[in-house]
């Protein structure tokens, strides 16, 4: 099977990579090395991928349609995880977000259907739900209540794929993920900060009355599942939530 992942160099991207060329796969990775986080963690997350035969790098930027063309092949599936993350980094740049997250998925899109892809899996978010008070929040929920720029690109991206996966007969599977944790975790993100800040000696800083409950994913289990859609043929458009199943059968699921 031949893949083509986005992000690979990213923290799921590479886990995933890792992976698919452990099975066997060919997998072509594309990345254009975002300043978001330093360049060189990305090189790292690389290392084992970069050894193996069966796969190729390409750096090229997702919004910029003419370098995709250097990605020109056949594959069985796109993996689609660019884009700019964080929530709050959103609120205090919305354009860049929406150009990255909505224009870089639409190119990839037309990338799959200018090159006859079958199917397209794409990284959505739990943060479309918002404040949506129907919880356990369920993917039939019809009425999404963003309350980020960053969710409303996600929920940008499924309605794209669901135009694409109409016209032109790509099956689209949009992957809500809920907050997912683990090696090669990006460094702004809680459980890594404060593994480093415990290894440092240093003191965790503690926010709001301690109250609040939030579920975390391991990537192990994020990997299974996107795998899982890559070979989902049930539907020809499909939201599946990823997450920890212990709060969403509490009706706690944030």
């Amino acid at each position: 099977m031949d893949y083509l992942v986005t992000g690979g160099a990213g923290f799921i991207g590479s886990n995933l990579v890792d992976l698919l060329l452990l099975d066997g796969s060919r997998v072509t990775a594309i990345d254009n090395f975002d300043p978001f986080y330093p360049r060189h963690l990305k090189l790292e997350n690389l290392a084992s991928a970069s050894r193996c035969q069966n796969f190729r790098f390409i750096k090229a930027d997702i919004c910029e349609p003419e370098e995709l063309d250097l990605l020109a092949g056949h594959y069985d599936c796109v993996i689609h995880l660019a884009g700019r993350g964080g929530v709050r980094p959103s609120i205090l740049d919305p354009v860049t977000y929406q150009r990255i997250n909505e224009c870089g998925t639409q190119n990839m899109l037309e990338f799959a259907r200018k090159y006859s892809v079958p199917q397209f899996v794409f990284a959505s978010s739990s943060s479309v739900y918002g404040n949506n008070p129907m919880i356990p929040w369920k993917e039939d929920i019809s009425r999404l209540l963003p309350i980020s720029p960053y969710a409303a690109t996600k929920v940008s991206g499924e309605v794209l794929g669901h135009v694409y996966s109409h016209l032109y007969g790509i099956r689209f599977i949009a992957l809500r993920f809920f907050t997912v944790y683990g090696p090669r975790q990006r460094p702004d993100l809680a459980i890594r900060k404060f593994s480093e800040m415990i290894m440092a000696g240093q003191t965790i800083s503690i926010y709001g009355d301690g109250s609040s409950r939030r579920d975390y994913t391991f990537i192990d289990d994020i990997i299974a599942g996107i795998v899982a859609s890559m070979n989902y043929c049930a539907s020809n458009y499909e939201i599946i939530n990823l997450g920890n199943t212990k709060d969403f059968l509490r009706g706690r699921c944030k």
